[in-house]
């Protein structure tokens, strides 16, 4: 009897190791391109806001390059007062912030003046010599004394730079005079 069970089994067992199979190539390759598939969506839906939010910031910049700019006609060093002179001009669009870097031998002095207006150091308007500072408004220029002996500059300085801020983004600098004149 225990003969006969063995050579049933055997064949039983046979049967079975033959019966396996592996799945078809083309299940797999549907498998691994459904996997990818959703893979990108994920990586897609976790970058998708951080590249929004760059764009939106990038566009506010975009184009207004030479809309705000330094007046070289108006812009100069006092030798007499130790002041200087700077004379913005804004185009055809609205700017919240104007970032002003004055550098010159070691020394270097960064203010904003911004639409509301403010007293900020070593600022004047000119000619009025009103201390309540402000961007000028679209379309228009303004110019500003500064007195250097504020900033602790003990010459003329080397260099002008302003850099706008439009909506809550700093853009690049837009404009800068390395050749500042003597009034």
């Amino acid at each position: 009897m225990n003969k006969n069970k063995r050579e049933r089994t055997k064949p039983f067992l046979h049967f079975r190791i033959n019966s396996k199979r592996g799945i078809s190539a083309i299940i797999a390759t549907v498998i691994l391109i459904g996997l990818a598939i959703i893979a990108i969506g994920i990586i897609w839906v976790s970058i998708r806001g951080v590249i929004t939010k760059q764009i939106e910031s990038t566009e506010l910049c975009f184009g207004n390059y030479d809309k705000v700019s330094i007046n070289s006609l108006y812009t100069c060093y006092d030798k007499n007062s130790e002041s200087m002179r700077i004379s913005l001009s804004i185009g055809d669009i609205e700017v919240n912030k104007v970032l002003i870097s004055i550098s010159g031998t070691g020394t270097t002095k960064n203010s904003e003046i911004s639409n509301n207006a403010s007293i900020i150091s070593g600022f004047t308007n000119y000619p009025s010599g009103t201390v309540s500072i402000k961007l000028p408004e679209k379309n228009s220029g303004l110019t500003y004394v500064y007195d250097l002996s504020t900033g602790g500059f003990t010459g003329k300085p080397d260099k002008i730079d302003i850099t706008p801020v439009i909506g809550n983004q700093q853009c690049d600098v837009s404009d800068s005079l390395l050749a500042i004149e003597n009034c």
